[in-house]
C-alpha cells in the first residue's frame, strides 16, 4: 500500500477486494510496512502480529477465490485497544500488573470481527485501565499524535486513533468511559462512536466502570463506522447489561434523502473553557446543517456543568470495585519483595499500578466509604438521574444535539501532566453523553492555525444510531475535512 492507498477509507478497500484488484495479504502487508516505517514516530501499537495477520489474510482471499466470501469487512485489517480480549495475545490494559498476561479466550466483539472475516493485526496503546485523557498514563510509554508528534493523540483509546490517523490501519476498536472514543478522535481528525449503552457487548472488556464503558468504532469516515458498528452490535447472552433492539442497517440508512432535522445547540458548552478557534469551527458547522434547511434549536442542558464532579465519584467508585481483583493472589503482578500475605497485597499492587490508577482507586474507595456514600456516591447517582432528564427534556424538541467534542485542540505532551483536574476538564463536553448512556459521534470539522484537527461531536437519542450517522454522514460529504492527512 502506498501513496494514495493508505488513506482510503475501508469500504473503498473492500470494493477493491471485491473487485479482485487487491488481496487481502497485499493489503495487510502494506499495512504492516506503513506500521513499521511510523511507529517510531507515533508509537500507536502495544504489539502487531504479522504472522496471524497474513495467516488471516491468506484465509480470506481464499474464501473470496471460492466466492465464500463472508461480508464486506472480509480481508480489511482492523485494531483492538488492548482492553478487549483476543484469544493469544496480549491483554495488557497498558499496565504492569497484566504485562505477561495473554489471553485463553475472545470478546465478542474479537470473535464477530473475526466471523466477519476481518483481519486482526495489532493491539494499540492506551492510558493505563483507559484512565486517562492523553494517552500518556500507559505503562509502556505514550503514544504520539500523528499531526504533531509533539502532542498528546487524545486518550484513553489514543493509540486506536493515531494508528487510523498515521495510516496503518483502516478500522479499530476502542472502549469510552468519558469521551474515551470521541476525544481522541477528535484530536486525530477522524471519526469516532460511542454507542448507546447496551448496544454493544462488553463481554471480554478489562473493565473500569461498569455502569460506563462502552465498545465502539474509531475509522477514517462516517460510512466506516456504520461497517464497523453493524459488526460488533447486537444482543450478547455472555453480557448482562447486553439488550435485546433491533439492529438497522446503518450504512443503507446513509442512501436517504438528508432529512430538515431539528438540532439542538447546548448554550452551556459555548461559554468559558472553549478554544476560540474550536469554537469558530464547530460554529461554522452549525450554521451549514442551517443552510441546509435545518432548525437550529437553542436547548438548556442545565446540570452538565456537574457532570464532570459526578463522573469522578461514580467511575473511581466503580473502578476501585472492579480492580479490586488485581492483589497478586487472584489477578496480575505478584510481587517479589513481599515478606508476609498482608505485605504482598501491599507491594504487589503498589508495584503493579500506575499513579493515576492508584489516585482513582483511593478517591473510589473513599466515597463508598462507610460513612461518606450517602455523602458522595448516593448523591451523585440522583445527580446523574438529572443530567439524563435534561437530556431526555431536550430530546423532546429536537432530533439530536450539536457540540464541541473537546474544549482545545491536541494539547502539549507533558502539558497537563502534573494537573489533573485541568486533564478532567478535556472531557467536559463527553462525560455526559456516557452518564445518561447516550451514542454519541466525533467527526472532523476544521483545522486549526497550527493545523491541528477539530472535532464536531453530534448526541442522539438512545438506539438512534442511524439517524445520528445520518447527519454525521451529509455533513461529511459537503466536506474535505477527510482528504487531509498528517505529514508523517
Amino acid at each position: 500500500m502506498s501513496g494514495e492507498l493508505i488513506w482510503h477509507s475501508a469500504t473503498a478497500l473492500s470494493d477493491l477486494l471485491e473487485q479482485g484488484s487487491l488481496t487481502s495479504r497485499e493489503l495487510t502487508e502494506a499495512c504492516l510496512a506503513r506500521a513499521e516505517a511510523v511507529e517510531p514516530r507515533v508509537r500507536a501499537f502495544l504489539d502487531t502480529h504479522a504472522e496471524f495477520a497474513l495467516e488471516q489474510a491468506h484465509d480470506s482471499d481464499q474464501r473470496r477465490l471460492m466466492g465464500q466470501a463472508r461480508g464486506p469487512l472480509d480481508g480489511v485489517p482492523v485494531s483492538l485497544k488492548n482492553v478487549i480480549a483476543a484469544k493469544g495475545m496480549p491483554l495488557t490494559a497498558s499496565s504492569k500488573m497484566l504485562a505477561p498476561f495473554v489471553s485463553p479466550y475472545d470478546a465478542t466483539v474479537t470473535l464477530k470481527l473475526k466471523n466477519a472475516g476481518a483481519v486482526i493485526l495489532g493491539r494499540t496503546n492506551l492510558d493505563e485501565f483507559a484512565m486517562g485523557s492523553s494517552c500518556e498514563n500507559s505503562a509502556f510509554g505514550p503514544t504520539y499524535n500523528p499531526w504533531d508528534t509533539t502532542r498528546i493523540p487524545g486518550g484513553s483509546s489514543g493509540g486506536a486513533a493515531a494508528c487510523i490517523a498515521a495510516g496503518e490501519v483502516p478500522l479499530s476498536l476502542g472502549s469510552d468511559t468519558g469521551g474515551s472514543i470521541r476525544q481522541p478522535a477528535s484530536l486525530c481528525g477522524i471519526v469516532g462512536m460511542k454507542p448507546t449503552y447496551g448496544l454493544v457487548s462488553r463481554y471480554g472488556l478489562a473493565a473500569f466502570a461498569s455502569s460506563l464503558d462502552q465498545i465502539g468504532p474509531f475509522a477514517r469516515t462516517v460510512e466506516d463506522a456504520a461497517l464497523l458498528l453493524q459488526t460488533i452490535a447486537g444482543h450478547d447472552p455472555f453480557d448482562s447489561t447486553s439488550l435485546t433492539t433491533d439492529i438497522p442497517d446503518y450504512r443503507a440508512a446513509l442512501r436517504q434523502e438528508p432529512k430538515k432535522w431539528r438540532l439542538g445547540v447546548p448554550t452551556e458548552f459555548f461559554g468559558e473553557g472553549l478554544d476560540p478557534e474550536v469554537k469558530a469551527a464547530v460554529e461554522q458547522a452549525i450554521q451549514w446543517y442551517e443552510q441546509q434547511g435545518c432548525e437550529i434549536v437553542e436547548i438548556s442542558l442545565p446540570h452538565n456543568e456537574l457532570s464532570v464532579p459526578v463522573y469522578y465519584v461514580l467511575a473511581p467508585a466503580e473502578a476501585s470495585s472492579n480492580l479490586a481483583r488485581y492483589d497478586g493472589v487472584r489477578y496480575g503482578h505478584r510481587s517479589e519483595r513481599a515478606t508476609d500475605a498482608i505485605d504482598l497485597y501491599f507491594k504487589s499492587r503498589g508495584e503493579g499500578f500506575g499513579p493515576e490508577v492508584k489516585r482513582r482507586i483511593l478517591l473510589g474507595t473513599y466515597v463508598l466509604s462507610s460513612g461518606y456514600y450517602d455523602a458522595y456516591y448516593l448523591r451523585a447517582q440522583k445527580v446523574r438521574t438529572l443530567i439524563r432528564n435534561d437530556y431526555m427534556k431536550a430530546f423532546e424538541q429536537v432530533d439530536a444535539i450539536l457540540t464541541p467534542t473537546s474544549p482545545t485542540a491536541a494539547f502539549k505532551l507533558g502539558e497537563k501532566s502534573d494537573d489533573p483536574l485541568a486533564m478532567y476538564l478535556a472531557d467536559i463536553y463527553t462525560i455526559s453523553v456516557n452518564l445518561a448512556g447516550l451514542p454519541g459521534l466525533s467527526l472532523p470539522c476544521g483545522f486549526t492555525k497550527e493545523k491541528l484537527p477539530i472535532g464536531l461531536q453530534v448526541i442522539g437519542q438512545p438506539f438512534k444510531e442511524a439517524e445520528l450517522f445520518q447527519i454525521a454522514h451529509a455533513y461529511e460529504q459537503a466536506h474535505d475535512w477527510k482528504t487531509t492527512h498528517p505529514n508523517l
